[in-house]
Parts: C-alpha cells; structure tokens; sequence
C-alpha cells in the first residue's frame, strides 16, 4: 500500500475521491431532511388552518404552534433542516393540544 502511494498525484486523487464520496453521502442526507422539513411544513400548516376552521379552544396553543411554523420556514430558508423539523413537531404538539382543550 506504501508503494502504491508514494506519488504526490496519487495521494492527491485518494484524497480527493475520499472527499467525495464523504460529499455525496451528506447530500444525500441533506436532500433526505429537506424533503422532511418541506413536507413537515406542509402537513403542519395544513392542520393549522383545519384548526381555524374547526375552532380551538386554546389560543395560546395556536399562536405558539403558529409561530414555531414561522420560524420553521425560517430555518428551511437557511438549510437548518434539523433545526426545522424540530419546530415543526412542536408547532404540531400544539395544534393538537389545541382541539383537545375544547
């Protein structure tokens, strides 16, 4: 193995395809939570105005869940995809908690 990497060039296109392929699978997983975080969004939004419709008892429950949808399409436009779902599994905590209050 020594041998075969006793050029600079050689180390160079390890390197680089080590890189690579590192590269690829990160996209792939950021491709993954985008995807979650964008159809998150949808879903929660979507219960949110079903909520409006139906009536809630708790409007501090909507108004935490609206806000936390803000700010997950926040951190959607920045690529904080992590940061995103995790808004959005709060924000619909709080829709739910919403009609159960009732």
């Amino acid at each position: 193995m020594a041998q075969v990497l006793n050029s600079p060039l050689k180390i160079g296109i390890v390197i680089s395809f080590t890189c690579l392929l590192f590269t690829g699978c990160a996209a792939v997983h950021s491709i993954k939570l985008a995807n979650e975080c964008r159809s998150g969004l949808e879903i929660a939004n979507a219960e949110l105005s079903k909520a409006k419709l139906n009536g809630f008892s708790s409007t501090v429950s909507w108004v935490k869940a609206a806000s936390l949808l803000t700010g997950a399409k926040i951190q959607q436009q920045f690529d904080k995809f992590p940061n995103c779902i995790n808004k959005v599994a709060r924000a619909r905590h709080y829709i739910r908690r919403s009609q159960e209050e009732k």
